[in-house]
């Protein structure tokens, strides 16, 4: 059994347990020894980071190729139209190529903890939520993407990673799982072995 710990990242806290600037990391949160960061969660994004001591339950859940999808509550400048979310499903050119297609809605404002500090809001200009999907990890994607159809991100929280979501923790809190991570089947010792042709 591996050990996969579920944590609610906070906004400015590195997604390491160390840092030669000063700013808050894991070990902060976290006095567990021996696991490390499955993928990664930005600076400034907020949210479900898992961690594990095993290295392939780690490749599973980081790799691109298994294409996990990751659920983020995505606070958007401006109101999203029925055009724009749709431009977030097919897909977005980016620097580096066409996005996957992603699952993008609307959704009522989430009851979410306060961020510290609070985004920074302008009387004139209105802002919303979208629930994103996607099933890859380009960096800060998330953010191009939405700046790519005119509604630029004020605040990312990863909400879940594949069957793993965040529900009632808080900032900084953390749980602790354990995940039966299945391992390749080994040849049978009485497998048959190919003939040899006769010359």
């Amino acid at each position: 059994m591996a050990r996969l710990i579920l944590l609610n990242k906070p906004f400015q806290v590195l997604s390491c347990f160390t840092d030669d600037q000063g700013r808050q990391t894991l070990a902060d949160y976290l006095s567990i020894k021996s696991v490390y960061p499955a993928g990664r969660l930005d600076w400034d994004s907020e949210g479900l980071l898992l961690l594990t001591d095993d290295g392939s339950l780690q490749a599973r859940i980081s790799s691109p190729k298994f294409h996990l999808p990751k659920t983020y509550l995505v606070q958007v400048e401006g109101v999203p139209d029925d055009g724009c979310l749709q431009n977030l499903c097919r897909g977005i050119e980016l620097k580096d190529g066409l996005t996957l297609p992603a699952l993008a809605h609307r959704i009522d404002e989430p009851q979410l903890w306060t961020r510290n500090p609070p985004i920074r809001e302008r009387n004139n200009q209105p802002t919303s939520w979208i629930s994103l999907t996607i099933r890859e990890g380009r960096n800060r994607q998330v953010r191009r993407m939405t700046a790519a159809i005119g509604h630029p991100t004020l605040r990312l929280v990863r909400w879940s990673i594949g069957d793993w979501e965040i529900g009632a923790l808080a900032p900084g809190e953390w749980r602790e799982l354990s995940v039966h991570v299945p391992r390749p089947a080994k040849p049978s010792s009485s497998a048959r072995r190919p003939r040899r042709r006769s010359s």
